[in-house]
């Protein structure tokens, strides 16, 4: 038997963060039935920003792909607080990533796949998920990457 997200998440070095306050008019996560959506999650470590600028400029795809595992790191956090803990997951359904990218660049999914690989460590199989890897024009705060996710609860 794998141990549980919480357990995993320390094993791999991480503790969840505190879930970052929204920067507008929304809350950090919500649920419908038993779906947890997040809103996305900018790559705050200790309550500043990891990096700005645009992927394949100021931010090589590395760190980037770093920024991204942050990024879900505030999801799991997000979606750990509307559920009442990583271990009232079931799965992980969907995360979308999007990488402020300047023109020309195309290797969005590297970039995400820091974020999905971290959740797939941390979950197992029942982190495996669909996902949307998409470049954008800016981002919130100049960031460089931004994610979110849909998870489903434990009956």
């Amino acid at each position: 038997m794998s141990p549980d997200p919480e357990t995993r998440l320390r094993e791999l070095g991480f503790e969840l963060p505190a879930v970052p306050e929204p920067g507008g008019a929304y809350v950090p996560a919500t649920r419908t039935g038993n779906l947890i959506f997040t809103a996305g999650q900018l790559p705050f470590e200790a309550g500043e920003l990891s990096t700005t600028g645009k992927v394949g400029d100021a931010v090589p795809v590395e760190e980037a792909y770093r920024a991204a595992r942050l990024c879900a790191l505030n999801a799991l956090a997000a979606a750990a607080a509307e559920a009442g803990g990583l271990d009232r997951i079931r799965r992980i359904v969907k995360v979308t990533g999007f990488v402020a990218s300047i023109q020309g660049f195309n290797a969005q999914p590297q970039v995400i796949n820091g974020a999905s690989e971290l959740i797939g460590e941390v979950f197992g199989e029942v982190g495996l998920h669909a996902r949307s890897a998409v470049g954008v024009a800016e981002l919130p705060l100049d960031a460089p990457v931004e994610v979110e996710l849909v998870a489903e609860l434990k009956a």
